[in-house]
């Protein structure tokens, strides 16, 4: 933590565009769904076709976000992000719904795995130990804030 703070002050450590990047990556994964989803309720092939493009997208900017991937990390950052985007967009859903507290508490989780993928990413932890990272994940939310700052140009 330390030596990314440092670097961090000392400008080498950027990662507002990769933020970008993550988020436009969570929904290009939720566009595959949904076209998939379109094409088996309407019974249209071509939303399929939609989808696989979609994928390949996704695919080439998850490799530009995980470039050094080992073992399942790709899978599991792919799926963090997923579950990040859902609750979400479950939280959105409950807070238009006048659920606030239900909503935070959604608000909170995908945050926290939000950070647990930023954590994989930066190698802080691996595919093996998210499940300690998920119950201690105080010090990675407190990387994430730090560092994957959008607002820095």
């Amino acid at each position: 933590m330390a030596q990314i703070e440092r670097a961090r002050k000392e400008g080498s450590v950027d990662l507002s565009t990769a933020e970008d990047l993550s988020l436009a990556v969570m929904n290009l994964i939720s566009l595959e769904e949904h076209f998939f989803f379109t094409a088996m309720k309407t019974g249209r092939d071509e939303y399929l076709d939609t989808s696989a493009e979609i994928r390949n997208m996704r695919k080439e900017l998850l490799a530009e976000l995980m470039p050094n991937h080992e073992g399942e990390t790709w899978c599991a950052s792919k799926h963090l992000l997923s579950s990040t985007m859902r609750l979400i967009e479950v939280a959105n859903k409950l807070q238009s719904a006048n659920k606030k507290k239900e909503a935070l508490e959604l608000f909170k989780k995908a945050y926290q795995v939000y950070a647990i993928f930023w954590a994989l990413k930066l190698k802080l932890i691996n595919s093996e130990n998210i499940k300690t990272a998920a119950t201690s994940s105080d010090r990675l939310e407190d990387l994430v804030t730090k560092l994957a700052d959008c607002c820095q140009e």
